[in-house]
């Protein structure tokens, strides 16, 4: 059997089994992604002498029966924002080049320490402030479905290692809607983890009150995996999950605002498929989506700048300008506005999680777009913007209001359909994303 074509799950069974072999498997990926067309542009750089090594060691656990974990030996990427001893981590951004950790960042250590294999990091949307994925500073990853799509962003390498069989999983982070909207856009589940639930130590920050560490992976099962590997603990048990009697509250109003015909349908007709397997399905709108959501620009950008501030501003042209752009909005927000927009986030956030309590999940459109042309996302400032605020609209309800999020494809190419639950609440949401999974085919 081809195993790279098998999830991560499948393959850690198989090395635990014998029927596969960790050493051979990350010689077929690092092979792989050396000799695919587009290989630079979805690793920013290979790891082969770390690869083979952690390889060679999980093959040895694997014949005296010493597995570390269920994914022990098993290949995956990382995101260019995650540390790794000796090796680069420049976070998609000439103002990183040549920057060299010592140690690795604690998740991935704690991965290393349960037998994943580090293939490489992968390219991304620079110092990671963009849903869209494109890059010209460094690359730009191509769109599994076409290469002259965006690839979503800013896990933009990490979703396509995994789609295209470079990476049998990958580690990507959320801030945005960066774990979600690659995801979506290349057929793949991704989870956004609650805030604070997997470390930030050795990862390069955007928004340390946002950011988070999330699995892109080609099944629920795997996001599983990946999240216990990342966390050093058990798995969650996903056996016997089921939809009959799930309460599920699609999320009206500004989800669906402007969104394009595609990701809508897809939605739907995922919704329908989730009824009628037993999940009793309601409709409304939350005021305080709203208002919270009418927050993103005072909270965001300002915590963005002050912690790059000094770096970007002594060497602004090493920067893209629509993302520098970005940034600097930062620097127009009064620091009594931000204070107290997040007295009255904290505030909405509880009103939020009141409305929602009966509820296992809160369902809207991962993106209410598609993947639009690279190409021109890079020679349209005013297209640029206008896309990457649509493209992070919907996932970013999620971050602003703390939430777990996933997302799973609905069938229909580059869209996808996004489970959200109540903060901490990974276990849950995974087992009805596996009985979600299961009944979108």
């Amino acid at each position: 059997m081809d195993w790279q074509q098998a999830t991560a799950a499948e393959q850690g069974r198989a090395i635990a089994a014998g029927k596969a072999c960790p050493v051979e498997l990350a010689e077929a990926y690092l092979e792989a992604a050396s000799a695919h067309p587009e290989g630079n542009r979805i690793y920013a750089r290979l790891t082969p002498d770390r690869a083979r090594a952690e390889a060679m060691a999980a093959r040895s656990r694997a014949k005296a029966g010493l597995g570390r974990g269920p994914l022990d030996g098993v290949s995956v990427s990382w995101k260019d924002l995650y540390d790794s001893a000796g090796v680069a981590t420049e976070a998609g951004s000439r103002l990183l080049a040549g920057r060299v950790p010592v140690a690795d960042a604690e998740v991935l250590r704690r991965a290393t320490l349960q037998g994943l294999v580090c293939l490489g990091k992968t390219h991304m949307t620079e110092l990671a402030f963009s849903g869209l994925g494109v890059n010209p500073s460094t690359a730009t990853p191509p769109n599994v479905h076409d290469p002259r799509l965006a690839p979503g962003g800013s896990s933009s390498g990490a979703a396509v290692s995994v789609a295209m069989r470079l990476a049998a999983a990958a580690v990507g982070s959320d801030t945005g809607g960066s774990v979600r909207i690659p995801a979506a856009w290349n057929d793949l589940v991704g989870l956004k983890t609650t805030h604070g639930r997997l470390p930030l130590a050795g990862v390069v920050p955007l928004c340390a009150r946002f950011d988070t560490v999330g699995p892109l992976a080609r099944s629920v099962e795997d996001c599983a995996l990946m999240l216990a590997a990342l966390e050093g603990a058990r798995a969650p048990d996903l056996r016997d999950a089921g939809l009959t009697g799930m309460r599920l509250l699609v999320l009206e109003g500004l989800p669906f605002e402007d969104a394009r015909t595609e990701p809508v349908r897809g939605f739907e007709a995922a919704v329908e498929r989730l009824a009628a397997a037993g999940a009793r399905v309601e409709r409304r709108a939350l005021p305080m989506v709203d208002a919270a959501m009418a927050l993103s620009g005072v909270l965001f950008a300002p915590e963005a700048y002050g912690l790059w501030k000094d770096v970007i501003e002594a060497n602004p042209k090493a920067m893209y300008p629509i993302i520098l752009e970005r940034f600097r909005t930062g620097a127009q927000v009064l620091a009594a506005d931000y204070v107290a927009a997040w007295a009255e986030l904290d505030r909405l956030r509880g009103d939020y999680l009141a409305a929602t309590a009966g509820f296992d999940a809160v369902l809207v459109p991962t993106a209410p777009i598609l993947p639009p042309d690279a190409k021109r996302l890079l020679s349209d400032p005013a297209y640029f913007a206008s896309e990457n605020l649509l493209a992070l609209r919907n996932t970013r309800i999620g971050n602003i209001f703390g939430l777990c999020v996933l997302t799973l494809p609905t069938g229909l190419p580059a869209t996808g359909i996004s489970l959200m639950a109540a903060p901490g609440a990974e276990e849950r949401l995974l087992r009805l994303g596996i009985a979600a999974e299961a009944a979108l085919g």
